[in-house]
């Protein structure tokens, strides 16, 4: 009879522990591998309060940081990259853009516009290493280059925040061009007596560092940041000879006469205030002379 019969147990699946911790609560520090709770590190300006290792900060981290709140415009958005080479190498330059886009959230390797410093007008461009690993191709030369004419048109200082590996391979001639294209945009700017700062981050290498990022007429480094022309590696294969202890690193670059200051990121904001507020008495104020060059001329227009 029916209800003799013993009904079917359900066999339990066995328990699946939940992960206690959520992702992106925690960030281990690259420099010292000290974990850090995620919140506290992005108040500290995501530099890791044991070892002073300053981590990237993406272009807007960077805007935000440096310049006064609502006040910056930017310009020449419409200048886009394209593929005039149809350049492949493990997968078409014009996909590799796309990913980048998407990686960074932006549509080139450097973002340009108007801005305030602590009420000083400025023309800004912040390069982001995020995409491509902030490579100068034809379309970052244009926009720098846009920057200093820009600058040279309404008679306002510049400042530059540079971070790259390079000029871009997937554009060949086209990218190395550009070197010589912003360095004359620079020279421009020095004869009219414009003021221009240069700001190194991790990384400022190769072709960048080789043509406008080096060309200020004072050149600021964060801590511990990585510039110069070839890596350390290629340097010591080439010259087969062990390299000296931070080779190529902030310090050992303003040692060597390269670097006028070296700074904490959280000090970045007030040094150029100090900066452009020795360069400019107002914004109708020209320079006369260089930084640490006779400089204390100035000439109220």
């Amino acid at each position: 009879m029916t209800w003799f019969r013993k009904e079917q147990f359900t066999v339990l699946k066995a328990p699946q522990l939940k992960d206690r911790i959520p992702d992106g609560l925690w960030y281990k520090c690259d420099n010292c591998l000290n974990i850090l709770y995620i919140k506290d590190f992005m108040q500290n300006l995501k530099v890791c309060p044991r070892c002073n290792f300053h981590a990237r900060l993406n272009a807007d981290e960077r805007i935000a940081m440096v310049v006064d709140e609502g006040t910056f415009q930017e310009i020449d958005t419409n200048v886009l990259p394209t593929d005039s080479l149809k350049f492949v190498d493990s997968k078409p330059y014009c996909e590799r853009l796309e990913t980048a886009k998407q990686k960074a959230n932006m549509t080139e390797a450097i973002k340009t516009g108007f801005a305030e410093i602590n009420g000083y007008k400025v023309v800004i461009g912040v390069m982001d290493f995020a995409f491509i690993g902030g490579s100068m191709g034809s379309v970052v030369g244009e926009k720098v280059t846009r920057v200093f004419e820009t600058a040279l048109d309404k008679k306002l200082p510049v400042t530059m925040v540079c971070t790259s590996g390079g000029a871009r391979m997937q554009e060949a001639i086209l990218s190395l061009m550009q070197m010589a294209k912003t360095s004359i945009a620079v020279a421009r700017l020095s004869e009219a007596r414009l003021p221009y700062i240069s700001v190194l981050t991790n990384p400022t290498t190769a072709g960048v560092m080789a043509s406008f990022a080096s060309l200020g007429d004072v050149i600021v480094a964060e801590l511990n940041a990585l510039i110069g022309f070839a890596g350390p590696r290629v340097i010591q294969q080439t010259i087969n000879q062990i390299l000296p202890k931070g080779f190529q690193r902030s310090e050992f670059v303003l040692e060597h006469g390269f670097l006028d200051i070296i700074i904490h990121r959280r000090d970045l904001k007030k040094v150029l205030t100090n900066l452009l507020s020795y360069f400019c008495l107002d914004q109708n104020t020209r320079l006369k002379g260089k930084a640490g060059k006779g400089a204390d001329v100035i000439e109220v227009i």
